[in-house]
């Protein structure tokens, strides 16, 4: 052997000293050992994180009280449900497509995660977490980053989540963090996207679809998919039924009557446009004044149902539609481009706001015109000075008790008597009546009247009824006699309030638009909306009478129906203004055109939806018989229950001393009902007889509606000068 042999044999028996299987044993088992010191150091140093800022976003979800969506806000579809809202079996279809042993492991699925970070690094493509675990821990505390780094810290979390919380926490964490495609984050979003129901109307098939979308979201979408993506998620439908079935959790007679669950098609996700932000914004708007801060709000996860009846909302935006915006030319014309409409509708048992109308749209012009408080209330003001006047028990001047048999001069810019303050309003085209029975003077909503009558009852009195009804207190409040006219600042909702406490017979109504609102892990509490009795029932109801004259054959009669209403028309100062305000037993509706200028300010509704004045005897009455007519199914057999005190028996108006104009037109009868009666031949100069007292008012006959042939004028509105 030569000496280079010899060398080379000497090197090979130093090799294999060096590699004998106990050195090499001793090395494997010496690298585990770092290995496992180096895990565990790191398992020491890695903390469960807090959740990352998307896991934790969800949106809000606004109802109507059926439970059908108007609209979900917020920057992430997401709405948590806890595990108990979702059926047992969709459970087990989420668990038996990605995880069967989830309720065995410990979190992690080393064998997986090694094979995924292989892959990863050698670039064989990206691999989620194996467990459920993992991928719950990657999408509520990690980022969806595919690097080693990420992969050992979902690991690490993954063995501290599974100590810290049980399975049915992580399995409903995952389940509703997880993305499905169709912009759904969670089950809640996901089974509203894909089968227009709640998570927990799921069935079995549908859930093993959910559950089967996660791999691969947007491919496995039946209604955009590929043939292959659709042979792809049938098959994987297929097998998690089939890991269900042997790990039993299905029933293999049930499993094979099971058919593919197709989805529904992708429908856009409801925004703010239409009626839905201004119902969105009213609901906030309550929930704030209930101590919801618009924070919490705003960080979502809130599940808000609305009194609205989707039927009743519908049958409002028609009315307007059909009496007002049809008639506009907002494009063409600057001057119907200022008219804007705004309504609430209030169950008056309930103080339920069953419809709402906030404007064109609330992407067009946002402020809500059914909350706006800018507008004055004009003479739907007239029936709180008659209240605060019977309810007060209140005198004339010369001591004569005020019901709607007592009678007041109705010249035309009369000066008020017994006022510190000076005031002679005019009437409407300074018309004047003479004397006239408070019941004339209502349905012809005469100033002169009103202004002394809210000095014979005193000013403040009259505003302490107005804010026990329901109205706001504000700057423009003021204790003076045009106070009569309504010169202060309203909201459709604020007057639907205050007439619904008249209609409930003097018990307090507060209009609320929230059902319930509930968040994951707390309620609000909903708004008090049926409170004290605030004026005597005798008060209220007597005002209810004094207003059914104003529909039945005064300055409201466009709006009668076949039902028994009540109301009051109002047209404020310069025409900025127009409402109608009434009720039926059974719905209560405020009304109101507002002059909007482009740029914000107040302006004229004068030569807008008609030529001349656009009073509240029109459009808004008209709208207002339209939406009740359409919301009470064509009509209603409901009455009044009326007790009055004695002066609902009405006084004939005697005949006028003298008048500038000749007599209005009466309106066609639409509703039966006694007119004024025929006036004694002279004029009275001493009290009237006190009437007896009655307490029930007798149902008024079904009337027999008759069209009118022409178009009478429309009695006691403002003109452009005085308030009415």
């Amino acid at each position: 052997m030569g000496r280079a042999d010899k060398r080379q044999v000497k090197k090979g028996g130093r090799i294999r000293r060096l590699f004998t299987w106990k050195r090499l044993l001793g090395t494997f088992f010496v690298g585990c050992l770092l290995v496992m010191g180096a895990f565990y150091a790191i398992y020491l140093l890695v903390p469960v994180p807090s959740a990352n800022a998307q896991a934790t976003m969800q949106s809000n979800v606004y109802k109507y009280s059926n439970g059908k969506l108007i609209a979900r806000t917020g920057e992430i579809n997401r709405e948590i449900v806890g595990l108990e809202k979702i059926p047992t079996k969709v459970q087990y279809a989420f668990v038996a497509a990605e995880n069967k042993t989830f309720y065995k492991d410990h979190g992690v699925d080393i064998r997986g995660t090694a094979r995924a970070a292989l892959n990863t690094v050698t670039g064989k493509g990206k691999q989620g977490g194996s467990t459920i675990t993992q991928q719950y821990v990657k999408n509520y505390y990690l980022d969806q980053d595919q690097t080693v780094t990420r992969k050992l810290k979902e690991m690490v979390i993954a063995l501290k989540v599974d100590q810290r919380m049980a399975k049915s926490e992580i399995l409903a964490g995952y389940m509703n963090t997880s993305y499905y495609g169709r912009s759904a984050y969670g089950i809640q979003a996901a089974a509203q996207s894909y089968y227009g129901v709640d998570a927990s109307k799921l069935n079995v098939a549908q859930g093993a679809y959910l559950a089967s979308l996660l791999q691969a979201p947007n491919q496995y979408d039946w209604t955009s998919a590929t043939p292959t993506g659709r042979k792809l998620v049938e098959e994987r439908w297929n097998y998690t039924l089939d890991n269900m079935v042997e790990e039993g959790w299905l029933e293999q007679t049930e499993r094979h009557g099971l058919k593919f669950p197709v989805p529904q098609k992708p429908k856009p996700a409801p925004g703010m446009e239409g009626q839905r932000g201004y119902l969105v914004e009213a609901a906030n708007q309550e929930l704030m004044r209930q101590g919801i801060s618009e924070e919490d709000i705003k960080a979502g996860g809130w599940t808000i149902t609305l009194n609205v009846d989707e039927k009743k909302q519908k049958a409002l935006v028609e009315a307007v539609d059909e009496q007002l915006e049809e008639k506009l030319d907002r494009e063409g014309d600057k001057k119907d481009a200022t008219v804007q409409a705004g309504a609430t509708s209030v169950d008056p048992k309930t103080g339920k706001v069953v419809a709402l109308y906030g404007g064109v749209g609330a992407t067009q012009h946002w402020m809500s015109n059914a909350t706006r408080r800018d507008y004055q209330p004009a003479s739907t003001f007239k029936p709180i000075v008659l209240a605060s006047a019977l309810d007060n028990g209140a005198e004339t001047q010369d001591g004569r008790k005020i019901g709607l048999g007592t009678i007041y001069d109705g010249t035309s810019k009369r000066p008020v008597v017994g006022s510190d303050v000076p005031f002679n309003p005019e009437n409407e085209d300074d018309r004047s009546y003479g004397p006239v029975t408070v019941q004339k003077a209502t349905n012809s909503s005469i100033n002169s009247v009103y202004a002394q009558m809210i000095v014979d009852v005193g000013p403040a009195h009259v505003k302490k009824t107005a804010l026990d009804l329901g109205m706001k207190d504000g700057e423009d409040f003021g204790e003076t006699p045009s106070m009569s006219l309504g010169v202060m600042g309203a909201s459709t909702w604020d007057m639907a309030g205050v007439y619904a406490t008249l209609d409930n017979h003097g018990v307090k109504v507060t209009p609320t638009i929230v059902k319930s609102a509930e968040h994951k892990d707390r309620k609000a509490e909903p708004v008090k909306s049926i409170g004290e009795q605030v004026i005597s029932r005798e008060a209220a109801d007597t005002t209810t009478k004094a207003m059914q004259g104003v529909v039945r054959s005064g300055s409201g009669f466009r709006a009668a129906g076949n039902y028994q209403a009540a109301g009051k028309t109002g047209t404020s100062e310069n025409n900025r203004s127009a409402w109608f305000v009434g009720y039926t037993p059974e719905l209560v509706t405020a009304v109101g055109l507002f002059g909007e200028e482009v740029k914000g300010g107040q302006t004229t509704l004068t030569d807008t939806i008609n030529p001349g004045r656009a009073n509240g005897g029109r459009t808004p009455a008209q709208i207002w018989g339209a939406y009740t007519t359409s919301a009470l199914g064509g009509g209603s057999d409901a009455r009044f229950d009326l007790e009055t005190d004695d002066s609902a028996v009405v006084e004939p108006d005697p005949t006028p001393s003298r008048t500038t104009e000749s007599p209005e037109p009466t309106p066609p009868a639409t509703s039966t009902g006694s007119p004024d009666p025929t006036p004694p031949p002279t004029s009275t100069a001493t009290t009237p007889p006190q009437p007896t007292r009655t307490t029930t008012t007798p149902p008024e006959p079904t009337p027999t509606r008759t069209e009118p042939t022409f178009e009478p004028p429309v009695v006691g509105e403002g003109d452009g000068r005085p308030q009415q």
